[in-house]
C-alpha cells in the first residue's frame, strides 16, 4: 500500500493495522488539544503517538512506509520492535496481547518454511531449548505458526551479547571473565545433562543482562546424543562444518557428530575473547581458521594479558586443548575448576558498560533515526547467529560450510 501523505491516511493504516484504537486516539488528541500540540504531518502525528505510548518506534516506521499487515501474530504476539537477526531467522521483540508480557520471537523466513531441511532445524532448535529450564539459558515458551509463518516464543533478555559487551568496553579483567565462563559452564552442564550439545559457543551467543547474569541462547546447531543416526543427520549435515570458524573445536571440523568436549574447546576460545578482544585466530581466513583449530595455538595468552593469574591460566590451557581427552570432561569440571577465582561476587554491569535498553528504542522518535526498512546490511566484524540490537550492523553467515576435502585430525 502507498505511503500515507496525509494525516487521515496514517490514522486509516493505523486503523487497518489494528495497532490503534479510536478511544486512544481520542484520548491522545483531547491532551494535545490542552497543550496546544497539532501534529501538521503523518511524522508529526507518529512520533506524537510513540510519545504517548500508543505506538512503538518500529510500528510508527511501518505504518509510515504504507505497510499495515502482520503486527498480530497468531492472534496473541503484537511485534513491538526488531531485535536483530540469527543463523535461522529474525528475532523481534514482542507484548503477549492478553498478559502483557514482553518476549522475544525467533521467526523462521517464509521462504525457508517451504524447505524442508530449514523447517526440520527450526523446529530441532525449538525441542532442543524447549527441553532446558536452567538460569544461565535463554528459555523457550512456546512454538507456534501462524499458516506460513513459524516462530519460538523466547525469554526477552534486556542486555548485550559478550561479543558486542567487549567490543564496546574492552577485554575485561580476570575475575570477571572467570565468573562469565564460569556462568555459561553451569549452563551447558545442564544442557549435556539433557544429552544436548550446543556445537557454537562463542561470545554472541552468550547474552549477559544487566543484573550480571550470562545466558547461552540460539541452540539451532545442537543435536541431540540419540540422533546420531537420525535421517536428518544423514541428509542435511554429512559434507558440511556446522559451527564458527573462529570458536569452532578441531573435532568437530571433520565430524559434526561431537560431544559437549567440543562446547567446552569452543567457551575455551570465548575465554580468550573476552580476555583479549580478539578471537583465537583473528587475523585468519576462514579457511585458514579451520586449518589453525587443527595444528596451531593462538598467541600466547602469558604475553597478551601477564595480569592473568597463573592458575586461570593452566585452566584456559586445558579448555582450549585439541584433543577432546586432555580437555575438561565435562562442565561442572570446568565450573568448579573456576570456583578459586570467583569466591567475590563482581558487579552488575554499568549504564555506561551497557548500550541503551532496546526498550528504550520502541519510543525513540522518528525524527532522531529512521531504521531500515528492508533486510539489514551484513557487517564484517560480527558474528553469525547472534541477536543484535538495534541499530547495530548485522553478521555476514560463514556457517555451515562446505567441506571440499576432509582434512586430518590434529597430532599436535
Amino acid at each position: 500500500m502507498p505511503a500515507p501523505t496525509t494525516i487521515d491516511g496514517f490514522i486509516e493504516l493505523g486503523f487497518k493495522s489494528g495497532l490503534l484504537e479510536r478511544e486512544a486516539l481520542q484520548a491522545c488528541q483531547s491532551t494535545w488539544s490542552r497543550s496546544g500540540l497539532k501534529p501538521q504531518s503523518p511524522k508529526e502525528l507518529a512520533d506524537a503517538l510513540i510519545k504517548e505510548g500508543v505506538l512503538t518506534h518500529f510500528q510508527a516506521e511501518k505504518l509510515i512506509a504504507g505497510r499495515w499487515r502482520g503486527f498480530l501474530i497468531a492472534d496473541k504476539y503484537r511485534l513491538l520492535e526488531r531485535l536483530g537477526a540469527g543463523g535461522m531467522g529474525q528475532v523481534f521483540l514482542c507484548e503477549h496481547v492478553k498478559m502483557g508480557r514482553k518476549v522475544a520471537l525467533k521467526i523462521l523466513p517464509v521462504n525457508q518454511a517451504e524447505d524442508q531441511a530449514s523447517l526440520a532445524r527450526f523446529y530441532r532448535e525449538a525441542r532442543a531449548v524447549a527441553r532446558l529450564d536452567h538460569p544461565n539459558i535463554v528459555r523457550a515458551h512456546d512454538i507456534d505458526h501462524d499458516d506460513k509463518l513459524h516462530f519460538i516464543v523466547l525469554e526477552f533478555v534486556d542486555g548485550a551479547n559478550l561479543h558486542d559487551f567487549v567490543r564496546r568496553n574492552g577485554a575485561l579483567k580476570p575475575e570477571r571473565a572467570a565468573h562469565y565462563i564460569r556462568q555459561a559452564a553451569l549452563g551447558l552442564q545442564h544442557a549435556h545433562e539433557a544429552g544436548l550439545v550446543h556445537r557454537d559457543i562463542k561470545p554472541g551467543n552468550l547474552l549477559l543482562d544487566r543484573q550480571g547474569t550470562v545466558k547461552i541462547l540460539d541452540m539451532g546447531l545442537a543435536r541431540f546424543f540419540h540422533e546420531d543416526s537420525a535421517a536428518f543427520i544423514k541428509e542435511y549435515e554429512v559434507g558440511y562444518i556446522i559451527g564458527t570458524g573462529d570458536y569452532i573445536a578441531p573435532e568437530q571440523i571433520i565430524d559434526s557428530r561431537v560431544d559437549i568436549r567440543a562446547d567446552i574447546y569452543s567457551l575455551g576460545g570465548t575465554m580468550y575473547y573476552l580476555l583479549t578482544g580478539k578471537s583465537p585466530f583473528q587475523d585468519g581466513t576462514n579457511a585458514q581458521k579451520i586449518i589453525w583449530h587443527q595444528v596451531r595455538h593462538p598467541k600466547s595468552l602469558r604475553v597478551l594479558r601477564p595480569d592473568v593469574p597463573e592458575e586461570l591460566m593452566r585452566v584456559f590451557e586445558k579448555i582450549i586443548a585439541k584433543e577432546p581427552d586432555r580437555r575438561f570432561q565435562t562442565p561442572m569440571e570446568l565450573a568448579a575448576a573456576l570456583v578459586p577465582f570467583v569466591t567475590g561476587p563482581i558487579a552488575a554491569p554499568t549504564l555506561e558498560e551497557m548500550p541503551a535498553s532496546v526498550l528504550s528504542a520502541v519510543q525513540r522518535p522518528l525524527s532522531q533515526s529512521m531504521q531500515p526498512t528492508g533486510p539489514p546490511t551484513p557487517g564484517t566484524d560480527r558474528e553469525p547467529g547472534v541477536i543484535v540490537l538495534p541499530g547495530t550492523p548485522q553478521p555476514k553467515p560463514i556457517s555451515p560450510v562446505p567441506i571440499r576435502k576432509k582434512m586430518p585430525p590434529s597430532r599436535g
